[in-house]
């Protein structure tokens, strides 16, 4: 039992909230029940201890025999040392450490029929919500493109309850560079902005019934004009209503689904 919060392996553990330790350990944080039930379900190799208050909820025999099933150490920790090790508020009696990983441009995009590349995105909780959507929807990969937020920080983490183990994640500087992979592997690229043409015009034209790459953009300024001509088309989800926008989720969500609607039609 861990019962000091102060101690040097509780400091080692709090310091993968901050991207230089997660980059310098190769290591990150997964919080909660449902995100460690992930990892050890899905992707157990990359498990390399859970931290784990005890008690009587009902995730817990669930995490001890997946890890048992795993070769996953769980460690019992106090709730104030748990505390210590989260950014959460109320931490939820649990938390992984895992290790990073990173897939090739090549293997994401090989056989792909839908890929979600995020460019610029900033927000974790956007950036996990596209992650869980994408993964809902059946997407082959997710793509954090340019200076998008890091995939592995606790917030996108949590934000996408597990997902985040379930599909390749790509980590890639340069737009043009993911653009071109897309292309190569014979997906069509587009670019979701309000400048584009009209989504049901393109449906009409079969354009989301092949393979399919969406490009979406930073959440306050979208794509410029340079990183919308590397696509083949752009497109706009159209509003009936009075709304002014929709926000990067929520409209990503509609998009992602909409082509693996016409994809499984």
């Amino acid at each position: 039992m861990i019962d000091n919060p102060k101690s040097g392996r509780v400091k080692k553990t709090a310091a993968l909230a901050r991207k230089k330790e997660r980059q310098e350990y190769g290591r990150f944080l997964v919080e909660g029940p449902q995100a460690v039930r992930e990892l050890l379900a899905f992707q157990p190799g990359l498990a390399e201890i859970v931290f784990a208050t005890t008690g009587t909820e009902s995730w817990q025999h669930e995490i001890d025999q997946l890890a048992s099933e795993g070769d996953v150490e769980v460690e019992r920790v106090t709730g104030p040392v748990l505390a210590a090790m989260t950014e959460t508020v109320t931490p939820q009696g649990v938390v992984a450490v895992a290790r990073t990983w990173q897939t090739s441009l090549a293997e994401a995009f090989a056989d792909a029929r839908l890929v979600v590349i995020m460019h610029e995105v900033r927000d974790p909780g956007n950036a996990g919500a596209v992650l869980r959507a994408a993964d809902a929807a059946g997407a082959d990969a997710v793509v954090f493109a340019g200076e998008s937020i890091d995939p592995f920080h606790p917030k996108v983490v949590r934000s996408t309850t597990g997902s985040l183990f379930h599909l390749p994640v790509v980590v890639a500087p340069d737009l043009a560079e993911v653009v071109a992979a897309a292309r190569a592997a014979g997906l069509t690229t587009l670019a979701a902005d309000v400048r584009g043409t009209d989504l049901l015009a393109a449906r009409t034209e079969g354009v989301l019934a092949g393979p399919v790459a969406w490009v979406f953009g930073n959440e306050a300024r979208g794509l410029t004009e340079t990183e919308r001509g590397l696509t083949d088309r752009s497109l706009k989800l159209p509003i009936y209503g009075q709304a002014e926008s929709l926000n990067l989720a929520t409209a990503a969500s509609v998009l992602i689904y909409e082509t693996a609607f016409t994809q499984r039609g």
